[in-house]
């Protein structure tokens, strides 16, 4: 699935009611690795003033092992980052309800994404077992926001950024991840969805494409939406 060219939308039956021109109270930021949705989602915290909720993956003992033996360290790397999740969005429920709103650079119900293309079968129903004893308690996002981004502009952002472990990627696995994400989307209806064609759209240093953007999530209020407004950069 690719982002069209202007903006289309797609009716689903998810409907979120919240006051005229205030924005989702709990958003989440996903897509593939290098593609932006931590900077996406700190610009989105500042715009709407609302409390930041990050993935920390320099906590996870098993990622630099993880990318250099994928197969080997696939199983703890994958329970760590969802024992984290979980976590995270436990500690969410537990706060005033009048807290504010949200803004998330993860998806948990997105986790066995990666787990069905990293874990052997045998691995990936162990996975599964965990991950259903702790998916269904979890909240869920008013609105879903989907970065979109080809292999070859992952690995130039992944490469400016320059963290050591992820300089082993290769580009066949960032296709599988691409290749993913597409399909998990494609049948995504649990929320209102934004996609986004992040190769085109530059929200850290041009405020023109977070404003619009900004606008465009206070008026979303239901559906599957393709975003991909002409850049200035």
């Amino acid at each position: 699935m690719t982002t069209g060219a202007g903006d289309n939308t797609i009716v689903s039956p998810v409907h979120t009611k919240r006051p005229p021109n205030a924005p989702p109270s709990y958003i989440v930021v996903e897509g593939p690795i290098g593609v932006g949705k931590t900077s996406l989602a700190r610009r989105l915290a500042e715009a709407f003033g609302s409390e930041l909720v990050l993935e920390h993956p320099e906590e996870n003992p098993f990622l630099d092992r993880f990318y250099s033996a994928r197969r080997r360290y696939a199983l703890p790397t994958q329970l760590f980052f969802l024992f984290q999740r979980s976590r995270q969005l436990q500690a969410l429920k537990q706060r005033d309800m009048f807290a504010p709103s949200r803004v998330a650079d993860f998806l948990l119900q997105k986790d066995t994404l990666f787990a069905r293309v990293n874990l052997e079968d045998d691995e990936f129903r162990l996975y599964r077992q965990v991950y259903d004893q702790l998916a269904p308690d979890m909240p869920v996002p008013d609105l879903a926001i989907y970065l979109q981004a080809p292999v070859e502009v992952l690995r130039e952002r992944i490469a400016r950024r320059g963290v050591e472990y992820e300089k082993s990627i290769e580009p066949e696995y960032l296709q599988q991840l691409v290749d993913a994400y597409t399909n998990y989307f494609h049948r995504y209806t649990e929320t209102p969805l934004l996609i986004i064609n992040a190769a085109e759209i530059n929200f850290v240093e041009v405020e023109g494409d977070l404003n619009t953007l900004v606008d465009r999530i206070r008026a979303t209020r239901s559906g599957r939406h393709y975003f991909n407004p002409l850049s200035t950069v």
